[in-house]
């Protein structure tokens, strides 16, 4: 027996879990009227392999995210704490319907909200 507790990462079901979770979470952004046109101009599968080597690492995963700096490629987009609010309604909605618990999605939330001063642009 490891004494080592398993991570969030682990937890959620590893790579199979973010793997299924990413198309399935942007299906809701891509259909919120006003989370869709920040994506316009993206290159749909390129924002999946982020996304998947972000909350693989924000998860505590064996990758490293290879993108950008998340304040470069944000800057200048608009991106109000509104919308990053949205953002993760839609990813707590994703993986209580993926069969994540809400003590699990929250650890989720959690991670990902220490990023948000960085895609909103914003330091409070």
């Amino acid at each position: 027996m490891s004494d080592n507790p398993p991570s969030l990462y682990e937890r959620l079901g590893g790579e199979d879990m973010i793997s299924n979770l990413i198309p399935a979470f942007y299906v809701k952004v891509l259909a919120d009227a006003e989370l869709a046109p920040f994506f316009r101009h993206t290159a749909i599968e390129k924002l999946h392999d982020m996304q998947r080597e972000f909350f693989a690492m924000a998860t505590g995963g064996p990758f490293s995210y290879s993108g950008r700096p998340l304040a470069h490629a944000h800057h200048g987009r608009g991106i109000s704490k509104h919308h990053f609010a949205l953002f993760t309604t839609y990813l707590v909605d994703t993986l209580l319907d993926m069969g994540v618990t809400q003590t699990e999605a929250d650890e989720v939330i959690d991670r990902v909200n220490t990023f948000v001063n960085e895609v909103t642009g914003t330091s409070y």
